[in-house]
């Protein structure tokens, strides 16, 4: 028997309205990060963060989600 895992997401295997709930919220999360990447430096003191910080997150990729969405 083998061991071998798949990297296939967690989400791939839900209904085709979980995978559309989840699709949106990918979507959601890219144009957060989008917006953030176009903070001047008042709103991200504002917030907390660095430049350095919100270029960092504002440059990860859509599918990167934060670990509580996984299932």
């Amino acid at each position: 028997m083998s061991t071998h895992t798949t990297n296939v997401p967690a989400f791939a295997a839900l209904r085709p309205a979980g995978l559309f709930r989840h699709l949106r919220a990918m979507v959601a999360l890219h144009k957060q990060r989008r917006d953030l990447s176009k903070l001047d430096d008042a709103a991200l003191r504002d917030i907390g963060i660095s430049r350095y910080e919100a270029h960092i997150e504002s440059s990860r990729p859509a599918w990167d989600v934060p670990h509580h969405w996984q299932l």
